[in-house]
């Protein structure tokens, strides 16, 4: 059996609000195995977005252990585990949060730029993924020539860049038309489909969750429910 991609154990996140302690986190133990579908699902103020930056590796807990590829990221240095989180992790996020003054190629180049990839081979690869994704004629567009539903293939381009084991989406169909939401979903699902790739994505919509494996339901800063689900007709 492969290593877990992303593992917690024991995980809480306590943020202190002067005196007042609010748990967002309460002993969470889960594991993201390679190649699975997983959705996160819970009501506002469950724990969700505090959860994927767990998994994400964006955040240190308050206690409690997240290994990102057998590394206990709490070891890590901060240039060691960003560029452990730059390979291995792609990022999908509801708002896009791709930059205005860029164009799509070279929002696309930008993560390879940090993981040392040489300029010729950025360019290439950058290229070719906007072309799989039916931007390529788009390639030299701006964010503000670009339809939401183009905006976020960008962001979904700039995800695949640097060939991560796992992307993660946070709400990635929220600010988008239902027509354009499908064909964000199909990619997402191409990609694990056809990449053998690990996809991990947060919603509160159980229509996107249903492309998924796995659902983790969360409430109250603990997982209530982690299991495997059967395939729904789409």
């Amino acid at each position: 059996m492969k290593e877990a991609i992303i593992k917690l154990e024991n995980v809480w996140k306590i943020y202190r609000l002067g005196k007042v302690e609010l748990s967002a986190l309460r002993g969470v133990c889960l594991e993201i195995a390679p190649g699975g579908f997983v959705s996160i699902m819970g009501p506002s103020g469950s724990g969700k977005s505090t959860l994927l930056n767990m998994i994400g590796c964006l955040d240190i807990p308050t206690k409690g252990r997240v290994f990102l590829g057998g590394k206990d990221i709490a070891r890590l240095s901060e240039d060691e585990l960003a560029y452990l989180r730059g390979k291995t992790i792609g990022f999908v996020f509801q708002e896009f949060n791709i930059l205005p003054n860029l164009t799509a190629l070279e929002n696309v180049i930008l993560p390879m730029v940090f993981q040392a990839v040489p300029q010729k081979e950025r360019e290439e690869r950058a290229k070719r993924i906007l072309t799989s994704l039916g931007l390529g004629s788009r390639i030299s567009h701006r964010s503000t020539e670009l339809s939401g539903g183009e905006r976020q293939r960008v962001a979904i381009a700039r995800a695949f860049s640097n060939n991560p084991e796992m992307v993660i989406a946070d709400e990635p169909t929220g600010n988008l038309d239902s027509a354009s939401g499908k064909k964000i979903m199909e990619i997402l699902s191409d990609f694990h489909q056809k990449e053998g790739k690990t996809v991990v994505v947060v919603t509160h919509d159980p229509h996107i969750a249903s492309y998924s494996e796995q659902i983790i339901n969360i409430h109250d800063g603990q997982v209530v429910v982690n299991g495997k689900k059967e395939k729904q007709a789409l």
